[in-house]
């Protein structure tokens, strides 16, 4: 394919590289079906272009991992940690520390908060879209 195909359709060249990365190698990636989550995810890493960010998202969603914990996400480790401590901000080490006691569940236990419509303090002004037609 392309590379202008790719560009029509959204995809910059550093996702292109990280598909097509992943795609010669697709036959040992389809092994991470056999493997634990932690062990998958190690493997996706392996892979250019695939972090521990997308490596956790593609383990939990496609694997059904139930334990392996996003880190490196934006949001996450501040919902936990203010779902959990009451603080408003917090990191990732601290959102891991936090959610030792349920090894094993996490991921559910990190889904569930995020069900529960806990959401961390804002801090910046509100947005107020002006009025396109005024101008």
């Amino acid at each position: 394919m392309p590379t202008w195909d790719w560009h029509r359709l959204g995809v910059d060249i550093t996702r292109q590289r990280a598909i097509r990365a992943a795609a010669t190698v697709a036959t040992r990636l389809e092994a991470c079906v056999a493997m634990p989550g932690e062990a998958a995810a190690a493997r996706l890493r392996v892979v250019p272009g695939i972090g521990p960010w997308t490596a956790a998202e593609t383990v939990q969603r496609a694997l059904g991992d139930p334990d392996i914990v996003s880190v490196g996400d934006y949001h996450i480790h501040d919902i936990v940690v203010h779902a959990l401590t009451g603080r408003p901000r917090g990191d990732d080490a601290e959102m891991l520390r936090l959610l030792e006691p349920w090894r094993g569940h996490r991921q559910r236990v990190v889904r569930l908060i995020e069900l529960s419509g806990v959401a961390k303090p804002r801090f910046g002004p509100r947005y107020a879209p002006g009025d396109m037609r005024a101008m």
